[in-house]
């Protein structure tokens, strides 16, 4: 069974790095120089960066709506692709003489650009505590002066690209809204001319006239009703006056002054019943009951004598239509005055007859005409809708477009301007100081680690025990000769030196870490100098 490996206590080791502390210095000598001249002779690269803050429009959105509504980080990201693009990065690259020099001449343009574009950053903020959103814009470089003055231009140009892009689209909707506007106004008055011309064309026939046209239709009835009963009375009338012409006719020529007295005794009977009978359908002013009155005027009188007794008897065509002129123009004028009536009232018959047809047509073309009117109104109405709501966000649209063009919408505003830097961020100090020392430690501890393992040789008490199995009665001291203790001291003094030579340099390469390099090398100047 082999024996077990004794553990080493703190003080075991400390002896061992002691014994072997040349293996520990030189690495660390080494690192150290060697984290110095990587800390000065890297290239340093500065970068300066700036905050700008989303602001809300500052008029409230209650009273004037906002067009431009995207994502503000959909708005960035093609903001940084309009800033990042070919044009913009050349002319930073000739505004500012990027690339100049021995170095860069043999590069292309595209390489410059691709440089360029790879030191640019935009990133948005997700600090929760701001209210409103915002990004960064970062640029590095290895002027310091000069990679403040392009991360200041490239805020400017995110704000100035903001503001073109949003008036630019604010525009674009209020020109777009009104190219519209101008087709429905167009539509619109097409439909407005077919609405009208329709109204003009079937004029009368509307749903809207409905109701008068069925009171003219019930007048017209009602008129036709009345002129049917004068029609009737004025054929009742002729029909008297024609009886009482036959009977004239009928009645010898010489009759007796009582006989005839007689005669117009009955006459007058007979005119008075049909006066009677008239006055109960008509006033004392119509026309028929005036002309009875006169005749019973004219009946009353004194006789002017009887008739010649040679006048002969009414003959021929005339007997038909009453007696002669000859005989009775009283009775031939009121003939004529009644043909004529009848004529009348047949002309007026047939006037209200086509009448009352065209509004009878009238009224069963209504429903037909409602139809086809609701098809044209509802086009109109659905044209009328869209032209208002067109109109209306027209209005909206010029509103919000001289918002942004006085500036009163949405904003970037820069919170931290870009500063001047001072502390370069490549390289990185930090891990190269770690990485450095850890090194120097490392290496130093490995190799006295890797020496201890490969010597087999006794080195303490614990040990000869152990592997020998024999305890140990005494430890006899080592006797240094004076030669050996003169190589010691000198040996002493030089690891001394040695030690404060590397303290001094980790001393050096901390402030380069902590201070910054040229901090510390213009403190180096003026302390030297």
């Amino acid at each position: 069974m082999p024996p077990q490996p004794i553990p080493m206590d703190p003080k075991t080791i400390l002896d061992i790095v002691i014994k072997r502390r040349w293996i520990v210095m030189v690495p660390f000598f080494l690192a150290m120089v060697v984290g110095i001249v990587l800390s000065v002779k890297l290239p340093r690269v500065y970068e300066a960066s700036t905050l700008i803050l989303i602001q809300p429009q500052k008029v409230p959105q209650n009273y004037v709506q906002s067009i431009v509504t995207t994502d503000p980080g959909e708005r960035i990201s093609t903001l940084s692709q309009q800033i990042l693009s070919r044009t913009n990065l050349e002319k930073i690259i000739e505004e500012f003489q990027l690339y100049k020099g021995p170095e860069f001449e043999n590069l292309y343009v595209e390489d410059k650009i691709n440089n360029l574009r790879k030191n640019i950053s935009v990133s948005v903020s997700n600090d929760k505590r701001r209210e409103n959103d915002a990004f960064t814009i970062s640029y590095q470089g290895k002027d310091p002066q000069r990679v403040m003055r392009i991360t200041n231009t490239l805020s400017t140009f995110f704000i100035d690209e903001n503001l073109r892009l949003r008036e630019a689209q604010a525009v674009g909707t209020s020109d777009f809204l009104d190219d519209e506007l101008t087709v429905m106004k167009k539509r619109l008055e097409e439909v407005e001319t077919q609405l009208k011309n329709y109204r003009e064309a079937y004029m009368g026939e509307l749903p809207e006239q409905l109701d008068s046209n069925l009171r003219i239709l019930d007048r017209l009835q009602a008129h036709l009703g009345e002129i049917q009963q004068s029609m009737s009375d004025a054929k009742i009338r002729l029909a008297t006056l024609q009886n009482e012409a036959a009977a004239l006719k009928e009645q010898p020529a010489k009759v007796v002054a009582g006989g005839t007295q007689s005669a117009e005794s009955n006459d007058l009977d007979q005119l008075q019943a049909q006066l009677e009978n008239l006055l109960t359908r008509y006033t004392e002013r119509h026309p028929d009951v005036l002309r009875l009155k006169a005749r019973i005027a004219d009946l009353q009188k004194p006789s002017q004598g009887p008739p010649a007794a040679d006048q002969p008897a009414a003959d021929g065509p005339a007997a038909g239509q009453g007696a002669s002129a000859s005989e009775s123009p009283e009775i031939r004028a009121q003939y004529n005055e009644i043909i004529e009536e009848i004529r009348r009232i047949e002309r007026d018959i047939a006037d209200t007859t086509e009448q009352i047809r065209i509004y009878q047509k009238r009224i069963e073309n209504t429903p037909k005409r409602e139809q086809e009117l609701l098809s044209l109104k509802r086009d109109y109405d659905n044209i009328l809708a869209t032209h208002n709501s067109l109109l209306a966000r027209k209005l909206e649209a010029e509103i919000a477009v001289n918002m942004e063009r006085k500036q009163k919408g949405e904003q970037f505003r820069v919170v931290d301007s870009a500063r001047l830097p001072e502390k370069p961020i490549k390289p990185d100090m930090k891990k190269l100081f770690a990485l450095v020392v850890g090194a120097g430690l490392a290496v130093g501890g490995g190799i006295i680690f890797l020496l201890e393992y490969l010597d087999s040789s006794l080195k303490r008490p614990e040990e000869i025990e152990s592997d020998l199995k024999l305890p140990v009665l005494c430890m006899i001291p080592e006797i240094i000769s004076r030669r050996t203790r003169i190589l010691r001291t000198v040996e002493h003094v030089a690891c001394a030196c040695f030690a404060f030579a590397s303290l001094a340099l980790f001393a050096g390469f901390t402030a380069l870490y902590l201070k910054g390099v040229d901090q510390t090398l213009n403190a180096l100047k003026i302390w030297l100098g």
